[in-house]
C-alpha cells in the first residue's frame, strides 16, 4: 500500500474493515491511513496489543445484564463489545465460530452456561484450532447440546462424536461409520455436572467433569491409527488430518472472502494451517495479506448481525454504556434470521443469499434506514458537518459521492444510482445553507442503506 493515493488506501482500508471487523465510517479510515496496510493487519489480528472493552459502567448502567436467566442480555452484551470493542476481530471470529459449533439456547435453556460457551469461542477462537477443539468439548453447554451427558461407557452416544467429525472439523465424506464409533467411545466418560435447578436461588454453574469410571479405555482405531485413546488423543489426530485443513480454510474462506468459493484460494488457507501448525491467528494474518482477499470487495453478504452492529458503529450509537436501547439490537438481528446464542440447527444458520429472502430483507433495510437516517445520531451530525464544510453549494452527484464515502467507502453500480436519483425530488445543484440541507443527506444516506450493495461487505 502506497500514501501517494489516499483514496485508493482509504477504500481497501474500509473493505478490511468490513471483513476483520464491523466497518468504520470514513472519519476512522482517515485516521487509519496513515498506517502501513500490513501494519493494521498485525494491529487486528494481534488483539493481545488492546484490552477488552471496560464493562463495569454498563453493569451499572444496563442493571438488565444481571438477569441470569435470559440469553437477550448476554446478547446484548455482545452487540456492545461487536460496537466497541478495540479488538473486534476476536469477536468476528466468535461470531464465525459460533455458526459452526451451533449451540442454542432453545435446548441447553440455561444463560449462564450459554455466556460460557460464547466466552469459550471467544477465548479460543483465534489460538490453536487443536486448543478450540478441545475448549469445546469440555463445554457444558456443547456436552448438552449433543447429549455427551449420556455417553456411557457401556452405551455409547454417538451425537458429539458425529458431529465433532462432520460439522467441527473434517466434513462429510472424510471418515467411516467406524470412526464415528471408535470416536464416541474415546469420549466416554468427558460429562458435566449437574446443574441444579435455577429457582428459588438463581442457576449454578455447571462445569465439565471427566469420569475415569465411565471412560473406555480399550484399544481403538480411528483415521487408521490405533490406541487407547481419549478424547485429545482423537482431536490431535483430527487437527492434523489434511481434511480438517480444507474444512477449516473453507469455513474460514466463507465467512471473510466470499459466498462463492474459490478451490485455489481455498488451498493457500489451507496450506496456511498446516505451515503455522493450526493457529487460526496466523491463517488470518496470511488471509488478510493475499491478494484474492484485498479483490474480494463487496463479495459476501453480511450476516444480520454485522448489518446490525456495523449500522450502529456508522450511526455512532451505543458507543458509551448510557445509550438506551441497546438490548433491541439483538432482536433486531433475530428479526433479519440470526438470534444470537440460539442457533436454529447443529447446521449453524444458512448464510450468504439466504440472508436476503424477502422478508429479512425488508427488516435489514427498515433499520439501517432508521439508525443511519436520524440525523440526531453523533456521527451522522459529523458526516453531515464535513459534507458542508466550506461549500455553500454542492451537486447532487457530487452529494452522493460524498454520502457514499463517508459511510465506509462503499460503491454503488450505476444502475442503483440511477435509481437513487430517481428517488430524489433535488436534481441538479444543493444550497447547503438551506434549511433542508440535512434532511436531504439523511435521505440520500436512507437510500444508500436501503442499497442493494450495502447488504454486502
Amino acid at each position: 500500500m502506497t500514501t501517494t493515493d489516499t483514496k485508493t488506501d482509504i477504500k481497501l482500508i474500509g473493505h478490511l474493515m468490513r471483513r476483520a471487523a464491523f466497518g468504520q465510517p470514513a472519519t476512522e479510515l482517515e485516521q487509519l491511513s496513515s498506517t502501513k496496510y500490513e501494519t493494521l493487519v498485525n494491529n487486528l489480528v494481534d488483539v493481545d496489543k488492546f484490552s477488552r472493552p471496560e464493562e463495569d459502567l454498563l453493569e451499572r448502567h444496563n442493571l438488565q445484564h444481571a438477569d441470569e436467566e435470559s440469553t437477550q442480555w448476554s446478547a446484548g452484551r455482545w452487540m456492545y463489545r461487536m460496537i466497541n470493542s478495540d479488538r473486534p476481530l476476536e469477536e468476528k471470529v466468535a461470531l464465525m465460530w459460533h455458526g459452526v459449533f451451533a449451540t442454542g439456547s432453545g435446548k441447553v435453556a440455561n444463560n449462564p452456561m450459554m455466556r460460557v460457551h460464547y466466552e469459550v469461542l471467544r477465548d479460543y477462537g483465534l489460538g490453536n484450532f487443536r486448543d478450540l477443539l478441545v475448549a469445546v468439548a469440555k463445554d457444558p453447554a456443547m456436552i448438552y447440546w449433543l447429549d455427551q451427558q449420556m455417553n456411557h461407557a457401556d452405551a455409547p452416544n454417538e451425537n458429539f462424536g458425529r458431529e465433532l467429525l462432520e460439522l467441527f472439523s473434517m466434513g462429510i465424506g472424510n471418515y467411516s461409520e467406524d470412526d464415528v464409533k471408535e470416536c464416541a467411545r474415546a469420549f466416554t466418560g468427558w460429562t458435566k455436572s449437574q446443574t441444579i435447578p435455577r429457582y428459588p436461588g438463581g442457576f449454578y454453574p455447571s462445569e465439565f467433569v471427566y469420569n475415569p469410571q465411565d471412560h473406555d479405555d480399550g484399544i481403538k482405531t480411528f483415521l487408521g491409527e490405533t490406541g487407547s485413546f481419549n478424547g485429545e488423543d482423537i482431536i490431535d489426530i483430527i487437527v492434523r488430518h489434511p481434511a480438517t485443513a480444507k474444512f477449516v480454510a473453507a469455513e474460514i474462506y466463507d465467512f471473510f472472502v466470499s459466498d462463492d468459493p474459490n478451490e485455489d484460494h481455498i488451498d493457500q488457507l489451507a496450506k496456511a494451517y498446516e505451515e503455522c501448525h493450526y493457529v487460526i491467528s496466523e491463517v488470518l494474518r496470511f488471509l488478510f495479506n493475499s491478494d484474492f482477499f484485498k479483490e474480494s470487495f463487496f463479495g459476501k453478504v453480511k450476516s444480520p448481525a454485522e448489518i446490525v452492529a456495523g449500522t450502529a458503529i456508522q450511526a455512532g450509537r451505543h458507543s458509551n454504556p448510557y445509550e438506551f436501547g441497546l438490548i433491541k439490537l439483538p432482536s433486531k438481528a433475530a428479526n433479519m434470521g440470526q438470534q444470537l446464542l440460539n442457533p436454529p440447527t447443529v447446521e449453524g444458520w444458512h448464510t450468504g443469499r439466504e440472508w436476503i429472502d424477502s422478508s429479512f430483507l425488508i427488516e435489514r433495510i427498515n433499520f439501517a434506514s432508521e439508525m443511519i437516517g436520524d440525523t440526531e445520531a453523533p456521527k451522522v451530525k459529523v458526516m453531515i458537518d464535513r459534507i458542508s464544510r466550506n461549500k455553500s453549494q454542492i451537486s447532487m452527484t457530487d452529494l452522493l459521492d460524498s454520502c457514499l464515502y463517508e459511510l465506509g467507502c462503499i460503491d454503488l453500480k450505476d444502475s442503483s444510482r440511477e435509481i437513487l436519483f430517481e428517488e430524489l425530488e433535488v436534481k441538479d445543484v444543493v444550497d447547503i445553507n438551506s434549511d433542508e440541507f440535512s434532511s436531504l443527506v439523511a435521505q440520500v444516506l436512507r437510500l444508500i442503506v436501503a442499497s442493494r450493495e450495502y447488504q454486502f461487505a
